[in-house]
């Protein structure tokens, strides 16, 4: 079975390893410090990624604004959803609002829009 997890918890994975990504790749300018441009070309790479990062946690952050807010029926504590099917950021109980998806299986491919016409 395929570990899931809360959609906004994915995103903000993926903005941290982008930090993490931009200052290894500065690291490695370091290596060329005898060759300028070759060590600013990584340099500047380095700070785009963590640009980048900067970004998407912006966007994340005005996303999560929006999201519905719920009450785990597990574990008590307050999640947000985003999209038809998500997991509790606490616990990873499977959480949906749409009625047609109670008691079904948990995936993923309920939030994607092919996936609304088959029903």
């Amino acid at each position: 079975m395929a570990k899931y997890s809360s959609k906004i918890n994915k995103i903000r994975t993926f903005a941290l390893s982008l930090i993490f990504v931009g200052f290894i790749i500065m690291y490695f300018g370091i290596f060329f410090r005898t060759h300028f441009l070759v060590m600013s070309i990584f340099m500047l790479l380095g700070l785009l990624s963590i640009i980048a990062s900067t970004v998407v946690y912006f966007w994340i952050g005005m996303l999560s604004t929006k999201a519905v807010q719920v009450v785990c029926p597990n574990c008590n504590k307050p999640t947000k959803i985003l999209g038809r099917v998500d997991m509790c950021m606490h616990c990873r109980e499977p959480l949906t609002l749409d009625p047609n998806l109670e008691g079904k299986e948990f995936d993923e491919n309920y939030n994607r829009k092919s996936q609304t016409t088959k029903m």
